[in-house]
C-alpha cells in the first residue's frame, strides 16, 4: 500500500461544468470532516462537494457522499477509483459548479471518476511503513550506543525517562523488530530486551 505525502489539486471542465478535484492525506474519518467543512466555506457558490476517502494499513475502512447528486454517480465512482489505486489514508474531494448542462448518469459516473483519477495520478506518494511502539530499559553507559542503535534501526524515539537506569520508548518499522532486538542483545550481552506492543501508527 502507499500513502500519499502531500497534497494535488486541479480542474476539469466537462459541458461548462467545473469539476475542482483535490487529494489530501487523512488518518482519521475526522480529517475528512474537517476539509469537506473547509471545502464548503471556501466555495460556498458550489453546487456539490463530493468526497471519498480510503483510510487503514489494508485501505479497509472507507466512505463517501455523492453531496445530493443523484445515488452513486458521484462519490462512489470516486471511492472505486481510491480503492482501486492502492493508496491508503486519503481522501478526494471533487467541488462541482454546475455549467448548466445536465450529464446524466453516465456523464456523472465519468466526470467523478476522471476528476479523482486526475487528483490521484498527481499525488505524490510515499510506501506505507507499518510502525509498533516499543520499550525498552538501558542502563547509563550504554544509553548513547542504544541511542545510535534505535535511529539506525529507523526508530522514532518519543519518550525517555532518566531514573537508576534509562527507560526508552517510541515507535519502529515492524519489519525492524528482530533485527533490531538481535542488535540489542548483541550489543548488552542479553540485558536489553526489546518490548514490542501492537500496531499503533502508520
Amino acid at each position: 500500500m502507499l500513502i500519499p505525502k502531500g497534497t494535488s489539486r486541479g480542474e476539469l471542465e466537462i459541458k461548462k461544468s467545473r469539476f475542482l478535484y483535490e487529494a489530501h492525506p487523512v488518518s482519521c474519518r475526522e480529517d475528512v470532516i474537517s476539509l469537506v467543512s473547509a471545502a464548503r466555506e471556501k466555495h460556498p457558490q458550489a453546487n456539490h462537494v463530493v468526497h471519498a476517502f480510503v483510510l487503514g494499513h489494508g485501505g479497509d475502512i472507507f466512505g463517501m457522499s455523492d453531496d445530493r447528486e443523484p445515488r452513486n454517480t458521484a462519490g462512489r465512482p470516486a471511492l472505486e477509483v481510491l480503492k482501486g489505486s492502492g493508496i491508503t489514508n486519503t481522501a478526494v474531494l471533487v467541488i462541482r459548479y454546475f455549467g448548466g448542462t445536465k450529464l446524466g448518469t453516465g456523464g456523472l459516473v465519468k466526470a467523478y471518476g476522471d476528476a479523482a483519477r486526475e487528483a490521484l495520478k498527481n499525488l505524490p506518494t510515499e510506501p506505507l511503513v507499518v510502525r509498533i511502539s516499543f520499550f525498552l530499559t538501558t542502563p547509563y553507559p550504554l544509553y548513547e550506543q542504544v541511542r545510535l542503535v534505535l535511529l539506525a534501526h529507523r526508530a522514532n524515539i518519543l519518550e525517555e525517562q532518566f531514573t537508576t537506569e534509562i527507560t526508552m520508548s517510541g515507535l519502529i518499522p515492524e519489519d525492524e523488530k528482530e533485527p533490531l532486538s538481535r542488535t540489542l542483545l548483541e550489543l548488552s550481552s542479553g540485558n536489553i530486551i526489546l518490548c514490542a506492543a501492537p500496531e499503533e501508527s502508520i
